[in-house]
This record gives structure tokens, sequence and C-alpha cells, in this order.
């Protein structure tokens, strides 16, 4: 099976004066957020890992400070809305679930999967990553909202699901 490469060096921008130049790195993750706007839109399936991973790649990785984002979802795990809700620093964001819990129950969400970058790269969940999923899963359990994943994205994207933590 043949593998290919891309680089900037083979992406290219066209210019207004009409001359092609090689896309920067900055380029090619904004193009690849948008195309992943248009390929998983509202009532995209996320009822894999593995689509979550390739949606919140695009949207997260590369993020030089962390980012706390929600898919909200319906009962048959069709996505509703993703949404940014926190951002913080290189190395943390305060998430508050009084905040989650109103942004599922604005949408109707009967189900969310929680995901954070970690600028560092390292996807190994931390002690706090644990404790907050652990606290947004009671809170928004007492309203029926399930909790399906919780995805750390990095140089790869660890699944709590997958781990076991969840």
């Amino acid at each position: 099976m043949k593998k290919s490469v891309i680089n900037s060096a083979t992406l290219m921008i066209l210019e207004a004066s009409g001359e092609y130049r090689p896309a920067t790195p900055k380029e090619i993750l904004a193009a690849a957020k948008t195309a992943v706007g248009y390929i998983y839109g509202r009532g995209s399936l996320f009822t894999s890992p593995q689509a979550a991973r390739e949606f919140l790649t695009a949207k997260l990785a590369g993020r030089e400070s962390e980012c706390f984002a929600v898919l909200f979802l319906d009962n048959r795990h069709r996505l509703i809305e993703y949404r940014e809700l926190f951002y913080g620093t290189i190395d943390g964001a305060s998430v508050h679930p009084r905040e989650v819990l109103k942004a599922a129950l604005e949408v109707n969400a009967a189900a969310v999967m929680f995901a954070h970058n970690h600028p560092s790269g390292d996807t190994e969940p931390s002690m706090a990553d644990q404790r907050i999923t652990a606290r947004l899963k009671d809170v928004l359990a007492l309203v029926e909202i399930r909790v399906l994943d919780h995805f750390i994205v990095g140089r790869d994207v660890t699944s709590f699901a997958e781990r076991g933590i969840l």
C-alpha cells in the first residue's frame, strides 16, 4: 500500500496576484479545521472513538494553550453541536460544571463527549483531568445526560473510555 506524504511544499496557496506559494503549517491547520466542519456537521454520527479522534484532532491539535470543548449529542450519538467552552494557559484551563450543564440543557443533549488539548503533546490524563471528568459525569447524571468519553489531544489522542477511566 502506498503512503502519501503531505508537507507544506506540496500544498499551495493561490495568492490574489494569481501566483502560487507553499502553504504554511498554520494555513494547513486552518484549512483542515474548515474541512472538518464540512465533513462533521450537525447530525454526524459519533458512535466510535475513531470518528471523534479525527474530528477532535483537526479542531484541537497544535494549539498553544489549553481549550476544553464538548461534543453535544442526541440519543443516537449524532452531533447536535461542537462547542469550545473554556480556554486556559499552556498547562491548564478552568472548567465549570455549571456552565457545561447549562450548555447541554440549552441544546437538549442526551449525551456528551469532552475533549481538551495538552499543548505539551503529552496525552497522559492527569489526576485533575480525571477529577473534573468524574465531577462533570456526576452533575450531568442528575439530569440523565450520559458522558460517553473524554479525549485528550496532543501528539496523539487518548480516550478515557478506552482506558477504562470513565
